[in-house]
């Protein structure tokens, strides 16, 4: 048995009290992810970003709202997990200033700075030891091919590539892409299956791979 941090879900930066930067990512193939991983006997750690999914029962949930808190929450579990899906769709950015009070309309434009926030997933591969390690890669253009830079960059053993027909959809497509560049698996269909799919994939090329985690 293995123990599995997913992070899920979309995170929000927020520009004052009432408004935030977000994207559509319904939290629901990281949702399916869990169940798979176990249903299959797992031990499972899921750090949600803010969405209104079931997670299973079974699962430790670790809730956050910003990128930056799914990361600390991400650092702290890490450790005591033996391997990562990347499931999250965290906003890539956040503003400069945050307005301690809500921006009224001024009948002017609004101007917005916006800054990069962390990469969970290579921050995460920056700490690991032997944990493996799965990202997913939404792209619009050229996706195995940007999706193979970043599972090089972030140091990932297996890279999901989706598209953006996939946010907050019930269906998804998705092909598995292993660092030669091969195409281990092409799902499509709801979630739950492609998830159940896509774990099947994970378990016969990276946990039974992988030495027993000693615990204590």
């Amino acid at each position: 048995m293995s123990r599995i941090l997913i992070t899920s879900g979309p995170t929000r930066q927020y520009l004052d009290p009432v408004r935030y930067v977000t994207n559509a990512s319904s939290g629901r193939m990281g949702a399916a992810l869990a169940a798979a991983a176990v249903d299959a006997g797992h031990e499972v750690v899921v750090v949600p970003g803010p969405v209104d999914v079931q997670y299973p029962e079974a699962a430790e949930l670790i809730e956050v709202v910003s990128t930056e808190e799914m990361l600390e929450a991400a650092l702290r579990a890490f450790p005591g997990c033996d391997g990562l899906i990347g499931v999250a769709a965290p906003s890539d950015y956040r503003p400069v200033m945050v307005s301690s009070r809500k921006i009224r309309k001024t009948g002017e434009p609004l101007v917005l700075h916006l800054v990069e926030t962390p990469d969970i997933v290579a921050e995460l591969a920056a700490v690991k030891g032997s944990q493996w390690m799965v990202a997913f890669a939404l792209e619009t253009e050229d996706e195995r091919m940007r999706a193979l830079q970043k599972l090089e960059r972030k140091s990932c053993d297996l890279i999901v590539v989706n598209g953006p027909e996939a946010m907050h959809a019930a269906d998804t497509s998705v092909e598995v892409i292993d660092p030669e560049g091969h195409v281990l698996g092409a799902f499509s269909g709801d979630k739950p299956t492609v998830a159940v799919e896509l774990f099947q994939v994970i378990r016969q090329r990276l946990i039974e791979r992988q030495p027993r985690r000693q615990d204590g």
